[in-house]
Order: C-alpha cells, then structure tokens, then sequence
C-alpha cells in the first residue's frame, strides 16, 4: 500500500498528465481547440456554399429558423445577400424578357415575389430567434456564473476542513463533473473563475488522504472507459465519410479528457493506442481537405477561363440580332458549364463568381441597350409606316384616276424606303396597306377598261386631222383658213389618248400645223390661240388645280391690259384736244393702242377656252 502522500502525489500526477497527453495528438490542438476548429469546419463548409436558386436560400433560413442551429450573424448576412443577388438577377431577366417582346418600359410594374415574402417572414424569426437566444444566453451566463461561485465556494470548503478531505471526496468529484457540465460565462468573467476553481481544487488534492483501494478502482473503471474510447477511435478508420469521422473524432477527445487517470504502468501504453488511432483520421482528414483544396484550385482555373470567355465574348460588336442572338448561345452553354463546377478555394469563390457575374451583366446590359434602341427604330419605322397606310385608304376610294394612282405610287416608293418593323407587326402593316392600294387600282382598271378603247377610238380620229392637215399642204385651198380652224376646233374638241402615244402625236400634230400656219400666212394670235387650246389638254390632264392657277393668271394679264388701254386711250385724247401734235405720233399711238386690244381679246378667247374645258369635265 502506497503511503497517503504517495496516494496525494500520484493523484496530481495523473491529474496533470491526462491534462497534458490530451492537449496534442499528432500536433492537433487539444478537445477543446478540436471542438472549435470542427465548429469553424462546419461555418467554413456553409460559407462556401454558393446558392443557386432563392428556394435553396429559404430552404435554409427555415432550417435556421425553425431548427436547433445558432444562426450566426455571418451565414444570415451571407444568406441574404445571396438571396439579393439572385433576386436581382432573375428581375433583370424579367425586364429584358418583356423588352424584348415588345413591351414599353414606362409601363413595366414589378410584380410580387411570393418567395421574397417567404424570404423576409423568415428573416423575421431569425432575427427574433437571435434575439431571444442571446437574451437567454445572457440569462443563462448569469446564471452559470452564479452555479460556479457556488462550486468554488463548496470546493474553497472543503479545502480548508483536512478532516473531512477523504469523506468529502465522492462530493468532490461531483462538483468537479457539475463544473464541466456548466459551459458559457460572462467573458469578463470566465479568467478569475477558472484560476479561483483551480486555486482550491489544488489546495483540496493538497489534503486529500485518497487510500489505495479507491485509487485502484478510479483506475480500473477509467482504464475500461478509455479502452472502449481507442477502440471507438480505431472503428472510425473504416468509416466512408471522412467529415463525419472528424467530428466524431472530437466528441471522442472531449470524453477522453474527461475521463479520469489510470495506472501509471498502463497510462503511456493506453495514450499511445488513442493517438494511433486519432492519427489514422487525423490524416485522412488532411488528405481529404489537401483533394478538396487541389480540386477548388482547379475549379478556381476552369472558371478563371470560363470568365475569360464572357469578357471576350462581352467586347465583341455584334452587327446585327442574329450575332446577338448568336453570341447569347454561347453564353449560355458558358453559364450552364459553370453550374457543373465545384466550389473555388474559399478566399477566391466569391470573387470568382462575382467576376463572371459582371462579365454576364456587362454582355446582357448591353444587348438590352441595343434591343432597346432596335425596338425605338421599329417604332418609329411602325409610326411611318402607319401615316402611309392612313394616306393610302384615305385615297383608296378615289376616282381621279390619274393624280391618286401618281400618289399611290409615290407612297409605295416611300414604303420602300422606311427600315425594318417587328415581323409579325410589319406583316399587318403591309397586307393592310397592299389591300388600299389593291382596292384603288382594281377599281380604277375596272373604271378604265372602257376609257382605254375610247382612248384608241380617239387616237385613230386625231391622225385622221393630221392626215386632213396634211393633205392641206398640198392642196390648201381658197377657204384653207377657215378649213384649218375648223380641223384644230375639231381635234381639240377630241378626249384623250392612250398616255404612250401623246407625245408623240401632239409633236407630229404641232410640226405640220407650223407648217400650214407659215404656208398660209394665218395670223399671230390665232396661231397662238390654237397652239393654247391644245395645251390646255395637257393642264387639264394634271388637275383641275392646274386650270384654276392659268385662268387667275390671264384674269390678273387681262385687267392688266384694260388698264394699259384705258391709259393710252386717255392720252389720245389728250393729244387730239390740247396739242394737236404730228400725226406720226397718234398713229404710232393708235397701232399700239390696237395691239393692246388683240392681245387682250387673245387672252379672253384664252380664258373662255378655259371655262370651255372646265364645263366639259
């Protein structure tokens, strides 16, 4: 039997070596560090997550909230923002969808998001959840606080009652299980607490008498304990899932060090076995994160390229839709390659992501641009295109023949030269404007079916005058005058001709009508009368506009020369009454006088001619 202070000795001894032996395995931090690094393992694990759909974002606030986890203020940040980012991804695509068809971005409303509504209801409870969770741990700080003065004050007792040391000592241990099973206190706190408990716990070993048949037991039932934790620990080599071997691995250290010492001969054989085994996972934990790193490090190379191919894709200048629409394929087989790629090492993935994200932004925001400025174009084009197809059945009904079919054809010029409209639009546009014009033309062949063998009848009778005409220069005679008055009133009074041939006969009808006129010595203004009466055919052929602009003309020339008359008639008058002067003079006077006087009755046969005609039409 060893003595009371041997028994004293061993127990600190042993005491301090679990302390020790737990605090590294293979160079691993102690039960404790482990326990925090498999916490941060997991907060590391959640970090990397890249969400890809707002539904995967809520799935796990409703985890969050409605389950056992701390929410932490740094995975409900991130869960936010990737809500966000997402949320304004898909309401951009939403926006340039309906530009895309068509629609006017003044009238563009955003529609509810029922999944932004789950979104901030469970937002909601998280953050009263986190409120409430620090409240009660702040309640249960105070309380733990409270719980371990007691326990010091206890133990503080106990070490100062030598004679009750060894009786006291199944309350000791006691204690000393209660004290670990109390966790959180106030940080400011937690320093003085530990050295207060570990000042009197060291003072109570000082006067603990332990006998040698309690010891043995301690030892028996710790050794039975730590035997079935290194066989736990060896079993964890077989398990497939290496994280999850991990975190067993440290729940097995937490109760390893809480577990009593054993004897001394068995402590270094026993220590040696659970590091053994805590290497075996140690490792293959190592090797699983050193795969997981060099796969991120080649993911974070794949999507360096794949970021690479939008900006360059992104710079490109697309000519037309077609290269748009092109180039969108492209990235979109980019887009759906990157959804296969694992994660990017941790400091990377976010930036990663965010710069393909850009480089995506940047190509669609300017494709929306031109798809924009494309659809203000069709507009306008449509707008153009509408104000010819109003014109057009504005005179589909018409019945002047030949100025609206000229404005028809004008129209269609112009419709010629307007650009591009959305198909389906411009398809309406043209049957509707195609169908006024139709409607114009049908009709007027229809109206003119007619005409066109009266125009020929009238053809063949006006080279009958020509020939008539002609035959007068040969044989003009005694009544040639009044013979060729009569011809050119009858060819006048002649309608019209097929359009083709009227030049050319009127110039083959003015060449040999010279002729006569210069053969037979017919007067100036008649000859002028004549060639007027011929082209008033042509004016009427351009319009009754045409007829009203002439006939305002002569009535402005023939008050002209009224007034011109009445003049020179009153300075004859002049002249005959005061001065008598030479004769010459009034002669002179008199020739002028009686030219003004022909000219004005040429230009009101000109006028009459006019009326004539108009009263015809």
């Amino acid at each position: 039997m060893d003595s009371q202070e041997n028994v004293l000795e061993k127990a600190q001894t042993e005491e301090m070596a679990v302390g020790n032996a737990t605090e590294v395995v293979n160079n691993e931090p102690a039960a404790d560090t482990t326990e925090a690094q498999a916490e941060e393992v997991k907060h590391e694990e959640r970090q990397q997550k890249v969400y890809e759909t707002k539904k995967e974002v809520i799935e796990r606030l409703q985890e969050i909230a409605h389950g056992d986890d701390v929410p932490t203020k740094e995975e409900v940040d991130a869960l936010k923002s990737a809500f966000y980012k997402i949320h304004k991804a898909e309401r951009e695509a939403a926006l340039k969808e309906y530009l895309d068809a068509g629609g006017d971005p003044e009238k563009y409303r955003i529609m509810p998001d029922d999944e932004e509504e789950a979104f901030k209801s469970e937002m909601a409870l998280i953050k009263e959840r986190r409120a409430q969770i620090f409240l009660k741990q702040e309640e249960e700080k105070q309380e733990n606080l409270k719980r371990k003065l007691e326990i010091i004050e206890k133990v503080r007792t106990m070490a100062t009652s030598p004679e009750d040391a060894n009786r006291s000592y199944q309350q000791f241990k006691q204690l000393q299980q209660e004290w670990k099973e109390i966790k959180l206190v106030p940080a400011d706190k937690a320093n003085e607490l530990w050295r207060s408990y570990q000042l009197y716990v060291e003072q109570f070993y000082d006067l603990l008498k332990l006998n040698s048949e309690a010891r043995e037991y301690d030892f028996k039932k710790n050794l039975e304990i730590k035997t079935q934790l290194c066989e736990a620990a060896e079993k964890l080599a077989d398990e497939e899932d290496v994280i999850s071997a991990f975190h067993q691995l440290q729940d097995l250290h937490q109760e390893y060090r809480e577990t009593g010492p054993v004897a001394r001969e068995l402590r270094d054989e026993v220590w040696a076995r659970f590091k053994a085994a805590s290497t075996v996972i140690n490792k293959k934990h190592q090797k699983h994160y050193d795969d997981v790193r060099a796969k991120e490090e080649e993911n974070l190379a794949r999507k360096t390229a794949l970021c690479e191919r939008v900006e360059e894709i992104a710079k490109r200048e697309n000519k037309g839709a077609s290269e748009w629409d092109k180039n969108t394929k492209e990235i979109m087989e980019i887009q759906s390659e990157w959804k296969t790629i694992g994660f990017a090492p941790q400091k990377m993935n976010v930036k990663i992501f965010e710069r393909f994200r850009k480089a995506c932004d940047d190509f669609f925001g300017k494709k929306a641009e031109y798809f924009k400025e494309l659809k203000k174009r069709f507009n306008e084009n449509a707008e153009k295109k509408r104000a010819l197809l109003e014109q057009a059945k504005a005179l589909q009904d018409s019945t002047d023949w030949k100025v609206t079919g000229d404005k028809m054809i004008a129209l269609q010029k112009e419709w010629k030269t307007i650009g591009m409209v959305p198909k389906k639009l411009g398809d309406q546009l043209w049957n509707d404007f195609l169908a006024a014009c139709n409607k114009f033309f049908e009709a007027r062949n229809e109206a003119t079916s007619g005409t066109r063998n009266a125009e020929k009848e009238n053809l063949e009778k006006k080279r009958a005058i020509i020939e008539q005409l002609k035959t007068m220069l040969e044989e003009p005679g005694e009544d040639a005058k009044d013979k060729v008055h009569q011809l050119t009133e009858e060819y006048n009074s002649i309608g019209h001709v097929p359009f083709k041939e009227k030049d050319k006969l009127y110039k083959e009808y003015r060449e040999v009508l010279d002729r006569i006129y210069d053969e037979l010595n017919i007067t100036a203004n008649r000859r002028r009368l004549d060639n007027f009466r011929s082209s008033v055919k042509n004016m009427a052929e351009r319009g009754e506009g045409s007829l009203d602009n002439e006939r305002s003309r002569l009535m402005r020339r023939f008050e002209s020369l009224k007034q011109e008359i009445q003049t020179y008639e009153n300075n004859l008058g002049f002249l005959n009454a005061a001065s008598k002067k030479g004769n010459s003079l009034i002669d002179e006077m008199n020739r002028k006088v009686q030219k003004l006087k022909d000219e004005c009755e040429l230009v009101r046969q000109k006028i009459k001619t006019i009326d004539e005609e108009s009263d015809g039409q």
